[in-house]
């Protein structure tokens, strides 16, 4: 809306209100005229006296101002609601266009959001920005489709010239680096082949620049220049900004000096058979490097071909030479013939024997052959299943270390290296690791297996399984080790002299092991048990096991008891061969058995003095606590009377035990500071003195519960009460102790003087 149309509508809705304020006067008129019957002369009193009247007559001026107000405002708001969507306008009109620059392929268009709120705005730039993207994605995508069928071309197109000319290697050359040069547009390139023939060094078989063929005859000595380099180091060089002298000096393209050079070395399975040199008057890109490192490997592959038939062509015109010299020797051969049929069949018949042994083997031991470096080169089947393996193909070229612990590894290393030194072969038991992770014991043995030259070039490998064998060896021997470590162990022979025995044994007896090799076992025991020992020895003797406790007598003839297990052990024609003495020391529980039986026996006789005295202690118990009783009652009496006595007291009075906790707090107390005492009974006395109190030493002892306490003295001091006022007042600490409880009694006198 434009300006003139707003004031039109002000003018017109002010004009409006002022014509409905005078039809309101004039009808109001005619009502009081017409219908009251009131004269013009009353109305004009009526308007002159009666203030409805007068804002009657106002009422045209009044609306027209509120027509004008309101107009205006709708004015206002019409032109804000016009400038709004004209503005909307604005930006769909320029939100369109760039649509419409997108649509026509615009990615480029750009556009200006019209403020924060410009969700729509936004979203199409962000469709934009992602148009575009994908069409660098879709162009980058192009370019490397055209790229990789370029390469397959190209592959395809070499493959094609390796495949001709391989017999004359100068014309396969200028075919490959003519072609190469001008497929991938560059302007100058080379062709060295390796050969070894008076010394190494590198042969240009072909050269190609600039659409001609160049006949050079250059050779470039081994270690000169970047081709030497390349070969060398079997890698590709790839130069650019080349000076000017660079090409005439080291390399072999001639004197036009390129922007940009590459040297690949042809290599297959990491050798070199030549290099290929190009130059470019432009930027070699890396996809055409890579090309070009593919094409020198095929044509490495066709070259390293090309010697081989080449030295095949050779050996077959020497094997020709050497074929009418063998026929000349053939006769000769014909005769020792007869000679070696007979040592072949010798052969043959030691050789079935030979395998027989083997097989036997194969089938009764665990067998393995290993290199002097201890990689496996043979393993039969029973090495294979004990070890936790399915096929040769598992274990055919692991080292050794694959089967043995990690914590045997040291040692095994040393016996390794005494066995390939030509040392003495081991036998012994030998700890292995399965595939499973699980261990295999063996009584194996490891011998050197020398060549010709008496060089170790092989380690034969021979075990049998002893696993479960090994597993119970160490199974008794721990429960030897662990009997030996907790009980006295003693063999002794059928005739009860003593065969071995264990250190326990030696220490509780207190005999030397010289001493004890000349004893029997009726020599330890006490005589008055020797009769019941040979009794219990005869029916060991039968194969009866005994248990229970003997009495025995060491060294020093002093008396022990022990709890004894004897079990025979006979021989393999069930004969006894010895007899196992198992004991526990019991000597402590024996004699402590004997001492309750004394203290035993004294309790009875003390138990029934007790009984006698057990009724007099009652009736003086009684007496006791009457007395208990009635001191009791005596001592709350003497507490009641004294704190009606502080309380009472004209000084304030409280206490506070040793953990600075209020327990009395007397009434003159309550005065002094103004405070009631169940607000401070059971709290800390910190809470009687404030941080201006804490200032003063005394104070400080009270509250600090660590402090020295000041006992006794009589000290002036000023504190505050619990309304901030300052108290003059002398202060008496006093200190009662039962036992380990400490009480304070601390007695406080006013000494403000009240002025009137």
């Amino acid at each position: 809306m434009s300006e003139k149309n707003s004031q039109n509508i002000i003018f017109r809705t002010t004009i409006s209100g002022f014509i409905v304020g005078i039809f309101t006067v004039f009808f109001v008129l005619i009502v009081d005229f017409f219908i009251k019957g009131i004269s013009f002369s009353e109305i004009i009193q009526l308007h002159t006296t009666n203030p409805v009247y007068i804002i009657l007559d106002l009422t045209p001026f009044v609306l027209a101002i509120y027509a004008y107000l309101g107009s205006k405002k709708y004015a206002q708001s019409i032109k804000v609601l016009n400038n709004a969507l004209k503005f909307e306008f604005d930006k769909n009109h320029k939100v369109f266009k760039f649509i419409e620059s997108i649509k026509m392929g615009k990615i480029d268009a750009k556009y200006n959001l019209q403020d924060s709120n410009d969700v729509l705005g936004q979203s199409i730039l962000d469709l934009r920005d992602n148009l575009k993207k994908n069409k660098g994605d879709e162009e980058k995508r192009r370019e490397e489709d055209k790229q990789r069928n370029w390469i397959s071309e190209g592959l395809a197109k070499f493959g094609a010239i390796l495949r001709q000319d391989t017999d004359d290697i100068n014309e396969l050359s200028y075919n490959l680096i003519s072609n190469l040069v001008r497929y991938i547009n560059a302007n100058q390139g080379a062709f060295f082949v390796i050969e070894n023939e008076n010394g190494k060094y590198l042969q240009m078989t072909a050269s190609y620049a600039y659409d001609r063929r160049k006949y050079a005859d250059k050779r470039v000595e081994w270690g000169d220049g970047l081709i030497s380099a390349a070969v060398q180091e079997k890698e590709t060089i790839h130069m650019t900004d080349i000076p000017k002298t660079y090409v005439h000096i080291t390399s072999g393209l001639g004197e036009s000096t390129p922007r940009s050079l590459i040297i690949v070395p042809l290599k297959i399975n990491d050798e070199v058979h030549g290099v290929v040199e190009i130059g470019s008057l432009y930027e070699i890109d890396k996809y055409i490097i890579e090309f070009v490192e593919k094409v020198a490997e095929s044509i490495a592959s066709t070259i390293s071909n090309v010697k081989i038939n080449s030295q095949t062509a050779k050996l077959l015109e020497e094997s020709q030479q050497q074929a009418e010299t063998l026929a000349a020797q053939e006769e000769q051969m014909r005769q020792n013939m007869e000679e070696l049929q007979a040592t072949q069949e010798e052969a043959a018949r030691q050789s079935e024997q030979f395998i027989t042994f083997t097989n036997a083997v194969n089938h009764t031991l665990i067998r393995a052959e290993y290199d002097a470096n201890g990689n496996l080169l043979y393993a039969n089947t029973k090495f294979l299943k004990k070890l936790g393996y399915e096929k040769n193909s598992d274990v055919e070229g692991k080292n050794i270390s694959m089967f043995i612990n990690d914590k045997d590894q040291e040692w095994f290393n040393e016996l390794w290296t005494d066995l390939i030194n030509g040392g003495k072969h081991f036998e012994g038991d030998m700890k292995h690791v399965t595939r499973q992770g699980r261990d295999l014991w063996t009584m194996s043995t490891y011998t050197s297996m020398k060549s010709d030259s008496g060089k170790v070039d092989k380690v034969l490998f021979l075990a049998i399984d002893t696993t479960e064998q090994k597993k119970q060896s160490l199974d008794h021997q721990a429960q030897i080790n662990a009997l030996n470590t907790s009980s006295i162990k003693v063999e002794f022979l059928p005739t009860g002299d003593l065969l071995e025995c264990n250190s326990k044994f030696v220490d509780f007896m207190q005999y030397s092991l010289y001493e004890l090799k000349e004893k029997s076992i009726f020599d330890f025991i006490d005589k008055s048990e020797l009769n019941t020992l040979r009794k219990i020895w005869n029916d060991i003797a039968k194969g009866k096991s005994w248990e229970g406790i003997l009495r025995q007598r060491t060294k020093d003839d002093e008396n022990i008891w022990v709890r004894v297990s004897l079990t025979p052990v006979f021989d393999m024609y069930n004969e006894l061969s010895k007899v196992i003495y198992i004991g526990k020391n019991e000597t402590k529980q024996k004699l402590m058995e004997i001492e309750a039986h004394k203290q035993t026996n004294l309790l009875m006789k003390q138990e029934k003095e007790l009984q006698e005295h057990k009724i007099l202690l009652k009736e003086q118990l009684k007496i006791a606590k009457e007395e208990v009783k009635q001191n009791f009652k005596e001592i709350e009496r003497a507490k009641i009377f004294n704190e009606r006595t502080l309380e009472g007291a004209a000084d304030a009075i409280f206490t506070f035990n040793q953990d600075g906790i209020i327990q009395f707090f007397n009434k003159a107390a309550e005065e002094l500071w103004n405070i009631e005492r169940e607000i401070v009974l059971g709290k800390s006395v910190e809470k009687l003195f404030n941080s201006k109190n804490l200032q003063n030493d005394f104070v400080r002892s009270l509250v600090e519960i660590d402090a020295k306490k000041i006992i006794g003295e009589r000290k002036e001091i000023t504190i505050y009460n619990n309304n901030d006022e300052e108290l003059p007042v002398i202060i008496i600490l006093s200190m009662a102790q039962l036992e380990n409880k400490i009480n304070y009694t601390a007695f406080i006198q006013n000494i403000s003087v009240d002025l009137f």
